[in-house]
């Protein structure tokens, strides 16, 4: 597994570690708790495999040409570093009160298989060649995925962190 998911999992197993269902399930009022949070990250997890899906099964990139919009985006968050707050979910995104067991088994596997799709990606259409449009940011590589990917992971295990009171 490249670094990028690797690092990932990592940060996502160490926020869950030793968490029961029960302090999954709780959270402050009016946000999400740690459970939905998972599913969260689930989402994006089984929204970018299927783009990769689309991708191989065409045999093509699906990626447009990004708007001054999405570029500054990107910078912003890819280059710069900066995963901004409070930002609505895409509809994808938003947890739907899949069972916390269910998740928390799935999401690593999940992880698994966006990487050997990714790795599939590059080998058939290069490490530079933009695959498939993220919602907000535009079109990516398969590095960029990975970068976006770990990095909203990490934004989400700080809350995870936060909610079981191991910040």
């Amino acid at each position: 597994m490249d670094a990028y998911l690797e690092r990932l999992q990592k940060e996502l197993e160490d926020a869950m570690a030793g968490a029961t269902l029960d302090e999954l399930g709780k959270g402050p009022a009016g946000k999400w708790n740690s459970a939905q949070i998972l599913e969260h990250l689930f989402l994006t997890y089984k929204g970018t495999n299927k783009g990769i899906a689309k991708c191989l099964e065409t045999g093509a990139p699906l990626a447009t040409r990004a708007t001054p919009k999405q570029r500054a985006l990107r910078f912003m968050v890819l280059d710069l570093g900066y995963f901004p707050n409070g930002r609505k979910s895409p509809n994808l995104a938003i947890p739907r009160g899949l069972p916390c067991e269910e998740v928390s088994r799935a999401i690593l596997p999940e992880i698994r298989q966006m990487q050997a799709g990714l790795a599939d990606c590059e080998g058939r259409f290069g490490a530079r060649t933009k695959i498939f449009d993220h919602p907000m940011l535009g079109p990516l590589t398969c590095t960029e995925w990975r970068k976006l990917h770990l990095m909203h992971g990490r934004h989400h295990a700080r809350q995870i962190r936060q909610r079981l009171g191991r910040a």
